[in-house]
């Protein structure tokens, strides 16, 4: 599970060859998400709603590199491309 993210303490990865929807993982101490990329909405988990509203910010912001890293990942020899935590 490469992590491709990391900003005000919530990690963010995205699982090789993971299900559909498109989606990444987020987590925040010992609470894990799952958000759509294309709404930014939570598909299964929990975060405290601040760190929910600071995700949703940054999918705003990356979405086009978060979907070409899904993508990616679909793929026997995708690479992931880090990318810039929100700031």
């Amino acid at each position: 599970m490469p992590e491709i993210s990391r900003f005000f303490g919530i990690v963010i990865y995205m699982y090789f060859k993971d299900h559909l929807p498109p989606h990444f993982h987020a987590q925040y101490g010992d609470q894990e998400a799952q958000f759509s990329i294309e709404t930014g909405n939570i598909i299964i988990g929990d975060l405290p709603r601040k760190q929910i509203r600071l995700i949703q910010a940054w999918v705003e912001l990356h979405r086009e590199e978060l979907t070409i890293n899904y993508q990616e990942s679909q793929k026997d020899n995708g690479q992931f491309r880090k990318i810039k935590p929100l700031q």
